[in-house]
């Protein structure tokens, strides 16, 4: 097993350019099993190792208390290290193909209220370049439910205020074009008039939102100006920008939109990662069952 798992890391760093971290990640998840199949079963080799013992050893992990995602990391792993194997001829059969991981533990994203989002919004003061600029951001994030990266990098070129629409650039490098509701389009024009031309310094990109010396954003400094708007607003939670977006699509969800649509504005790929606000909702809606229903 040693040289097995040596040649394999080799294969992982020459031929598929893989990161050392990830070849120590293997390599300790490989040599942990390869501890255990010697301790248990005496096995020498990878060619004297079953199906059988490959569920043995996660159904132990399992016992002695490691987390199920952790249990599809060491599945994964095993899989890739004996698909190695058997294309390679090292052994005669892929006996791993057959393990099947675990489902993930659904996680309901966290969402704001809308009397919680209001009191945040409300409560920024707009009479300083940088409360123009916060109240924005915020406003930018709720109304179009925006990643923070796509915030960070939006430049006035794509804002099309008069339009009400904005054009952002997100994963997987795709384009789309994603409305701005008129209150938070008020704001962002109130910010680019009165707020933005004081911050602006002769280096200064077209980005939207600038700090004071006129650079672009970081990523730190929109969580920490979400989190201290949301502690001055006196909500009891901390606040992540990511919250907003996700409640962007509750309420959208709440107010009778298709989940294609919303999918189309979050910029999701795939439909099944927007549904997981169907469940939100249901979960908001029985709770209400359950508070107002005499037989709730």
């Amino acid at each position: 097993m040693e040289s097995a798992i040596d040649l394999f890391i080799m294969h992982l760093a020459t031929e598929r350019g893989l990161s050392s971290n990830y070849q120590t990640l293997v390599r300790r998840n490989l040599e942990n099993f390869a501890q255990w199949v010697e301790t248990a079963h005496g096995s020498s080799g990878p060619g004297c190792i079953s199906t059988e013992q490959l569920s043995e050893y996660l159904s132990e992990r399992k016992r002695n208390g490691l987390a199920p995602s952790s249990i599809r990391q060491v599945i994964v792993i095993l899989k890739i290290f004996f698909r190695h194997l058997a294309g390679k001829g090292s052994i005669t059969e892929d006996i791993a193909e057959s393990l099947l991981a675990p489902r993930p533990g659904q996680i309901l994203p966290k969402t704001l209220n809308e009397h919680d989002v209001e009191l945040l919004l409300e409560s920024v003061e707009t009479q300083t370049p940088l409360g123009m600029r916060d109240r924005a951001i915020l406003e930018l994030l709720y109304a179009s439910g925006l990643r923070l990266a796509e915030v960070i990098s939006s430049r006035l070129e794509n804002m099309y205020l008069e339009e009400g629409f904005i054009r952002v650039t997100g994963k997987g490098n795709k384009t789309r074009v994603i409305p701005v509701g008129s209150k938070a389009r008020q704001q962002v024009e109130h910010y680019l008039d009165n707020g933005r031309p004081k911050l602006v310094r002769p280096k200064t990109s077209s980005h939207i939102f600038i700090s004071v010396r006129g650079t672009r954003l970081s990523s730190s400094r929109i969580w920490q100006i979400v989190r201290e708007r949301a502690k001055g607003a006196g909500l009891a939670n901390a606040v992540h920008p990511h919250q907003l977006r996700h409640s962007f699509a509750t309420h959208l969800l709440s107010g009778g939109a298709d989940l294609r649509i919303i999918q189309e504005m979050l910029g999701h790929a795939d439909i099944s990662t927007t549904q997981v606000y169907t469940h939100v909702d249901e979960r908001r809606l029985k709770e209400i069952h359950r508070k107002f229903h005499p037989r709730g």
